[in-house]
């Protein structure tokens, strides 16, 4: 095995963090050759030695290798000891008698007894647990997430507050081209001319929706008459220009019955019309962009099967820090044990009224840890075959790069290698089945900036099924077609804390890395609106509201079934007790 498919198992086993420490790995790789153990085992064993001395799993560091080393000693001591005897009592039954043979059972006790001594491990002293694995029944979850190396994770965790307007203005740009290569060979575009050019001609341009200056300026919401198009130095020299829509301007390429489209700041468009000379560009068509690549039908497996919790924060009511519903949650997983608990921050929220107060007794850290790391080893121990997904929001005070996109918590924050801390945004599968998820409010910032144009269709996507056309659905299709966690730009500036947006860093916010990855199958978006579950196209888009209102979803994928991931998944909003 090489050591890159060791890495990876580590990670899967014990945690990211194990696997991204060379020292760490070395050391399991030498363990594993040493006592002919397997990852998996070499895991399980941690996990029964931790469990057994601090009733708790402990994360597995360079401290804790003498520890497993010593177990693993002793484990090796005593099945040389058992088999010592037993070949001992064998020679004794042929050779020497009965009385040979009680002597050999003393030997063995004794040693039994030497063996069994206590195992000096953190502060605490440990027993030999005869079983050292606890047995449960349950889906086994096969997951895959953002990279964990060094590297990937140096690159989430970057310096802000260091961004120059340069590369805003590159970023900025590439994004329009980008956009551009992918509408030129959707609708087989000779070339894009520059939309302040006068020709008589139609023409084909794109670019980028803009605010005019007095819109921006006096912060009304985008209208017909406000319309401006930005484009790329590339396409044509970054001016901008006012865009006329007309009765009789139509929609190209779009889905058939969706009768309409939605502009917002940020938004990319492709236009064809002509600039006849009027500073402005009258639109004879809006060419919808390219569809993201549909997934294909995931094979029937009855053992893919899963359950999953999604519960978002914030975690407590606004008027005290005791995370009650929190707690009431914790009490219904107990009895359902779902395969996977997905929980979105903030955790500890730097906007609740008693920490902008100051009237707090505990730092953030040590909140966490007594209503989330306690608790959640707590409920592992009932439900040892749970994973536990944690994405952080900008407004966690546990977290230290508080600008979107945003790394993971930090490492201390597992305390277990089934608790696995993902950035935000983040893609990722279970079983399977993909996912992507955000904790900033996307869904509300469109909702206030979107102006939606009906308009005639021409040569429509004929969709399979009845496509979903109310006011959810259009502005979660508004993040899958521009294909980013948040498409828009400028952020509201009414609305800009509660995303501090790194735009030089855009690149993490990408729904799909490139033209082959698929749209997700589950798209969560938690948001202030109202609590929904619809399926939009070919993804299952998932509104669970906050947990502080009450509210949170249980999602239950069927393995064995035909059809899209979207056609075997069950999603049911819940309210706790």
């Amino acid at each position: 095995m090489s050591i890159e498919d060791f890495r990876s198992e580590i990670a899967q086993h014990f945690s990211e963090a194990v696997a991204a420490d060379d020292v760490l790995v070395k050391e399991c790789m030498g363990m594993c050759k040493m006592y002919n153990h397997t990852v998996e085992t070499l895991s399980y064993k941690w996990q029964a030695l931790s469990y057994s001395t601090t009733s708790s799993f402990a994360l597995f560091t360079l401290k804790s290798v003498p520890d497993l080393k010593a177990r693993l000693q002793q484990e090796l001591g005593r099945t040389n000891a058992t088999k010592q005897e037993t070949t001992s009592r064998n020679v004794a039954s042929v050779n020497f008698g009965r009385g040979k043979g009680k002597a050999s059972g003393l030997m063995k006790a004794s040693i039994a007894r030497s063996l069994d001594a206590p195992l000096n491990v953190g502060l605490g002293r440990s027993r030999i647990v005869k079983l050292e694995v606890s047995e449960f029944t349950g889906p086994k979850i096969v997951f895959h997430g953002p990279k964990m190396d060094p590297q990937s994770r140096k690159s989430r965790a970057y310096r802000y507050m260091y961004e120059k307007v340069s590369d805003r203005s590159e970023v900025l740009d590439d994004r329009i081209d980008e956009f551009a290569d992918l509408i030129q060979r959707h609708y087989r575009i000779d070339e894009f001319a520059d939309p302040d050019a006068a020709t008589e001609e139609s023409t084909t341009v794109v670019g980028r929706i803009v605010l005019d200056s007095e819109t921006s300026t006096s912060g009304a919401k985008l209208h017909e008459s406000s319309l401006v198009l930005e484009s790329s130095r590339m396409t044509g020299s970054g001016v901008r220009v006012p865009i006329r829509l007309t009765p009789e301007t139509k929609i190209r390429g779009g889905i058939k019955g969706l009768g309409g489209i939605g502009f917002f700041p940020g938004a990319i468009v492709a236009l064809r019309g002509r600039n006849g000379g009027g500073g402005f560009f009258l639109v004879e068509e809006i060419l919808t962009l390219p569809p993201i690549k549909a997934p294909s039908p995931p094979p029937s497996d009855a053992s893919a099967a899963f359950s999953m919790c999604i519960a978002c924060g914030p975690f407590t009511l606004d008027s005290n820090l005791e995370y009650k519903p929190w707690a009431n949650l914790l009490d219904t997983l107990q009895g359902t044990k779902p395969a996977v608990v997905l929980l979105v921050g903030p955790f500890v929220d730097a906007t609740h009224s008693r920490v902008k107060d100051g009237d707090i007794d505990e730092t953030p850290e040590q909140l966490f840890q007594s209503h989330f790391t306690e608790k959640l080893q707590n409920f592992l121990i009932q439900s040892p075959g749970t994973t536990i997904l944690l994405v952080p929001s900008v407004n966690d005070l546990i977290s230290d790069h508080a600008v979107f996109p945003q790394c993971e918590l930090a490492v201390e924050f597992s305390g277990d290698p089934r608790i696995r801390l993902l950035p935000n945004p983040c893609r990722f599968s279970v079983n399977g089945v993909s996912f992507g998820v955000t904790s900033v409010d996307t869904l509300f910032h469109l909702r206030k900036e979107e102006f939606f144009r009906r308009a005639p269709e021409i040569d429509p996507l004929i969709p399979v099924t009845e496509p979903a056309t109310d006011a959810m659905s259009s502005l979660a299709r508004n993040i899958i077609q521009h294909r980013s966690f948040y498409p828009i730009f400028p952020v509201p500036l009414d609305l800009a804390h509660e995303v501090n947006l790194d735009v030089a860093h855009s690149e993490e916010l990408r729904l799909v890395e490139n033209e082959v990855e698929c749209v997700p199958d589950v798209l969560v978006l938690p948001s202030r609106l109202k609590h929904f579950s619809k399926v939009v196209d070919t993804s299952a888009v998932i509104n669970p509201s906050f947990l502080s209102r009450g509210t949170h979803a249980m999602l239950s994928y069927t393995g064995h079934a035909s059809g899209l991931a979207k056609d075997r998944i069950t999603v049911d909003i819940s309210r706790i007790s």
